[in-house]
């Protein structure tokens, strides 16, 4: 649900490039509008990501894992050690938010290669603002709180106090959540777009067809695939970053 800063028919948070492949479905309600491409790209990576973990689950060994539960293995791991080296303790509370939001945001940006010729009009769910942001506040309430609880409310506004002092360390804690969201739906917005851009030479030029057809899809996997993957790290990677720094200076005091 996305509320608008105009009149009815206009939607300044979600990116509209046209009538073409970047043109996203919205849904207006008075002042509010429903994004259904984030809602339905989104409910199909929420799914997937539950359906691996459960099965996973309904299909531990001991002896001789599966290769699926090799690789969440893998994972479940390496973030228990980063969280280990970054925040040094509150491990089970950590780890279940910060590996549940890499594994998510991983999933919703592999999709996206799937619907190529199939499903053009579902787009990837991080390339709608919307949904980065809701994550990104997601995470800075869940922050904020586990702060508050370290801390005590003393001790969480006197680190306010720190240098370079007020206004500086608020306008510093604000902007997280902003410049979160930015980068992961930067990086995937601009994906779909040189997507969209593709496509238009293709329109333009039709004898260019199979040049465009091998660069769009040598560009999807390298988008997905790769600028996917590190988006995702880099997102879980600044969520352990900033538990790290709800409790930067407790264990030295």
């Amino acid at each position: 649900m996305t509320f608008l800063a105009g009149p009815p028919g206009t939607h300044p948070l979600t990116p509209i490039c046209g009538d073409g492949y970047v043109n996203l479905q919205v849904i207006k309600f008075y002042y509010c509008a429903v994004t259904v491409d984030t809602l339905v790209s989104s409910g199909v990576a929420i799914l997937v990501t539950l359906g691996i973990g459960f099965f996973v689950a309904s299909r531990l060994k001991p002896g001789v894992p599966s290769k699926l539960q090799l690789v969440l293995e893998f994972v479940v791991s390496y973030v228990k050690e980063l969280i280990g080296d970054t925040v040094g303790s509150d491990v089970s509370f950590i780890l279940p938010i910060a590996a549940t939001v890499g594994i998510y945001i991983f999933v919703a940006n592999w999709l996206d290669f799937f619907p190529l010729g199939v499903v053009t009009d579902l787009k990837p769910a991080n390339a709608d603002l919307n949904q980065t942001l809701a994550m990104a506040l997601t995470v800075f309430v869940i922050v904020e709180g586990y702060a508050i609880k370290v801390r005590g409310v003393g001790g969480y506004l006197k680190h306010f106090m720190r240098p370079p002092y007020p206004p500086l360390t608020i306008i510093e804690e604000i902007v997280k959540p902003v410049t979160l969201s930015l980068r992961l739906f930067g990086n995937i917005f601009a994906g779909l777009l040189m997507v969209y851009l593709i496509t238009l030479v293709v329109e333009s030029i039709p004898a260019a067809l199979p040049l465009s057809a091998a660069a769009l899809v040598v560009w999807k996997a390298f988008d997905v695939f790769f600028v996917g993957t590190i988006q995702a790290f880099i997102f879980m990677l600044l969520t352990i970053i900033y538990f790290g720094q709800a409790r930067e200076g407790l264990e030295a005091h």
